[in-house]
């Protein structure tokens, strides 16, 4: 009874699995691997980002000097995030506009919305980054374990056919072998799908920010030029 279970581990079945599953077991283990570095590293970045966009609003809101908040945020914009350096892009337009001496409200407007609206798009990209690799990931994984096991049972079926005897023990491994292919492939997939859709629903709640800050900053230097 003991050589039965032996050869029914996972560990001897995937030791003992055919040549192409091997190979579909690796890729999708290599899949896994860098699916849970970009989550591991998103996750990070999302939380320090998030961290530094209520240090800046909560700076912003103070109400102090514009001019003296954007001179501390010139410095180091990486240090105070992505909203920080939106509103830096804004605030050096704005501030190159009323040099010029140009007293047209849209003129002036025009400039650092322009810059904010790049910017904002810049940050998003940058935050979007690595997520089209997990989708992909969690889309096209179970069709790769899939494609494993599609190929362990018709491998076991070719060598049942050719056996003397049928039987469900000769069959059973081969069968075993091809749907942990299948479970790799939803064990890949299954992570990388939960953690797009979070991070997904992190970035657009971001962007929302992002983009309120910007209509709120804009208002508040036409109320300046008024």
């Amino acid at each position: 009874m003991q050589p039965v279970q032996d050869e029914m581990s996972i560990f001897s079945l995937i030791v003992n699995a055919s040549a192409p599953v091997q190979i579909v077991m690796l890729i999708l283990l290599a899949i896994s691997v860098v699916s849970w570095t970009y989550i591991i590293s998103k996750r990070l970045t999302l939380k320090r980002t998030l961290s530094q966009t209520r240090e800046f609003e909560n700076a912003f809101w103070k109400g102090g000097d514009l001019s003296s908040l954007h001179q501390s945020i010139t410095r180091n914009t990486d240090e105070h995030g992505a909203l920080a350096r939106i509103f830096e892009a804004g605030m050096s337009e704005f501030m190159k506009a009323r040099r010029t001496g140009n007293t047209d409200i849209n003129a002036l407007m025009d400039g650092p919305n322009r810059a904010m609206r790049a910017t904002y798009q810049r940050e998003l990209d940058l935050l979007d980054s690595r997520l089209n690799f997990l989708a992909s990931a969690g889309s096209v994984s179970p069709y790769i374990g899939l494609l494993g096991t599609v190929w362990g049972i018709m491998h076991s079926f070719i060598g049942l056919s050719t056996a003397q005897q049928a039987t469900l023990a000769a069959v059973a491994p081969g069968i075993a072998e091809a749907l942990i292919a299948t479970a790799i492939g939803l064990f890949a997939a299954i992570p990388a799908v939960i953690a797009y859709n979070h991070f997904s629903n992190d970035i657009d709640k971001l962007a929302s920010r992002f983009d309120s800050f910007i209509d709120e900053f804009l208002n508040i230097l036409q109320r300046q030029v008024r």
